[in-house]
Order: C-alpha cells, then structure tokens, then sequence
C-alpha cells in the first residue's frame, strides 16, 4: 500500500469515528510549548537535576567543573598570574571581624618574599605557580589547611609559606591565614618587619584569644596570626586540645589556613600538623638537601596528604640573581 492511500485511509476512519460515535481527540503538535497534562515524576521535575550534558555543542564546555581539566569557560577564570578564584574558594566564609591592620612596607620586608619585593618578577610567577597548583587541587579534594615543612632549617620553608599566603590573599574571593607555628623560633614577623605583642604561643597559653592576635596584612589583604613568644613546650601544645579548637575556628572564618611549621628532621611538632591538616608540601633546597633524608621523611608522613615537594633556590629552572626559586611539582599521590 502506498503511502498516500495509506493517509487517505487514515482520515476517513477519523471522519467514521467522529460521525458514528465519540469524536476523536487530535493533539497538535506545537514546538514551542510542552504538554502539560502528564507532569514528569517529582524527582524528574526537581529544577536542581540536570540530566544529560546541558548547553550548547558549540561551546564544548557544561554547567559543571567536575572531571574538567580546565574551569567552564562560563566562571571567567583564567589560569596563571590573573586568577580569578572566586569559584576556587573552597566555601562561603563569614565575615570576618575587625582586626588590627599593618601596611607592610617592601623596604623592610625580607628580600626573598618576592611576592611582596618584586611582584612581576620570574621568581614570583614560580610562585603564582604554586599557587594555581593549590587552588585547582582544591578543587578535587577538600584542601582547605597546609602544612609547608622542611627536613632542615634555612630550607626556605617560611618564604614559601609567606609568599604562596600573599598571593593566595590576593586571588579574588580568597580569605586566607598564615599561622607561624614554629614556636621554638617564631620568625614570620620579623620576615615581614612589623612588631606583635601576641601571637599563637599566648593563645595557647590562655593569655589571648584569637581575634585579638591575628593581624591584617595589607595592601593583599592576608591574615597573620604570629608565634609569640618563643617556647620549648610547643610540642605537647601542639599535640593538645587547645590547638584543635584554634584551627577549627580558623577554619571557619578563612577559605584556606596556610600553618609554617618547625623542621621534620629535628622536631616532631610538623609530623603532628601534618595530621591535624588537609594536606602538606615540603619545601627542599637545592645542593643542600640529601635525597636520603627526602626519602626518610616522606616514609613517616601521610601520603594521602602530600600535595608535592617544592625545590627552593634551584639554578636549573631559574638563574637571573642569586635569588633562584624553582617549582618542581612531584606528585606522591594522583
């Protein structure tokens, strides 16, 4: 049968049936609207649930950021040096109180906090570097405290903290704390040349509280909390109650808590942060640092909160001064 007598035969049983008995119901079709008279299940009509890969094939890009290389080309960000971190920010922080504020002058500051003395320069891309690595791996796991450790003193292990912290500060929509927990010899203060009369050893104490000893950074914007005063104790402290409700709270007011510990390979108080903390790097120094002790360490720590080894003062990625800072990444877990 062809396909016009086939239609033809169509019509006239609609012409019997509505004739002969109840008229038949003939739905147009329109595209631009959509029945109404069965509404899906309630699960399928929920507004959050998206099935399928939503938005055009044009823009090779969907709503959400997981299992994503890159972010939606939709949030505006773009990787490097301009971060735009807004949707990088691990959650939605309170507002933060009114601390004591401290204009931080290039000139007094150590010269190797480089983010601070010399922004532009290739030493602080490295940085920068460091930085993007932190905040996309934030994004696949919850990353919210580190710990920046070192197997030996003169490391770089502060520099790194403060200048990784700076920049954090400085990414839109970024609130960030840097803790200078090493409290047998407290020094972040004194890299950035300003005077403290409180700091975390007098929160331990319970000679201060902790919205009286953090202090403002600008113009970043980063917060301080510094050492105090110098103890021998720090351990035990450390180790205590009083140290978990201090980084608790913190973690409730800042999007990321950045915690400048003591050597690993003399102390034992960065073994305990690294368990208090979402994950840990360690900062090595070129020509200095002997794979043995690496290899030693890295045994005794979580690998599941090692983010990577940061190699400091490394002629091989950067050689324009005597101040050489290279980042090389080694991932210990993927």
């Amino acid at each position: 049968m062809s396909i016009l007598k086939a239609l033809q035969k169509k019509q006239t049983e609609q012409v019997i049936e509505h004739n002969g008995h109840s008229p038949a119901v003939v739905v147009q079709f329109d595209k631009n609207s959509r029945r109404t008279s069965n509404p899906p299940p309630e699960l399928l009509s929920n507004s959050d649930l998206k099935i399928g890969t939503p938005g055009s094939a044009f823009n090779g890009q969907s709503d959400s950021m997981v299992g994503m290389a890159l972010p939606s080309l939709e949030t505006d960000i773009t990787a490097g040096a301009t971060l735009n971190a807004v949707s990088l920010a691990p959650s939605a922080s309170p507002r933060l109180p009114d601390f004591v504020s401290w204009n931080v002058e290039a000139e007094r500051v150590e010269p190797r906090l480089v983010a601070i003395t010399h922004p532009n320069s290739t030493y602080c891309e490295e940085y920068r570097s460091l930085r993007t690595h932190v905040l996309h791996r934030s994004q696949k796991q919850k990353l919210q405290s580190i710990v920046v450790a070192s197997i030996n003193p003169s490391e770089g292990k502060s520099v790194t903290a403060l200048n990784l912290s700076w920049l954090l500060a400085q990414t839109d929509g970024v609130k960030c704390l840097i803790i200078d927990s090493d409290l047998r010899m407290p020094s972040l203060a004194d890299y950035l040349g300003i005077e403290t009369d409180s700091g975390l050893s007098h929160i331990l104490a319970g000679e201060s509280t902790l919205k009286d000893s953090i202090i403002r950074l600008e113009p970043a914007g980063l917060h301080l909390l510094p050492g105090g005063e110098a103890r021998n104790d720090v351990a035990e402290l450390i180790s205590g109650p009083k140290f978990k409700e201090i980084l608790r709270e913190a973690r409730e007011m800042f999007d990321y808590v950045i915690i400048d510990a003591p050597p690993l390979g003399i102390f034992t108080d960065a073994a305990v942060l690294i368990n208090h903390a979402d994950g840990a790097m360690l900062v090595v120094r070129a020509n200095k640092t002997r794979y043995s002790m690496v290899d030693r360490i890295l045994e005794t720590l979580p690998k599941d909160r090692m983010m990577g080894v940061v190699l400091n003062q490394s002629e091989d990625v950067l050689d324009e001064s005597h101040y050489n800072y290279g980042y090389y990444n080694k991932k210990l877990k993927d």
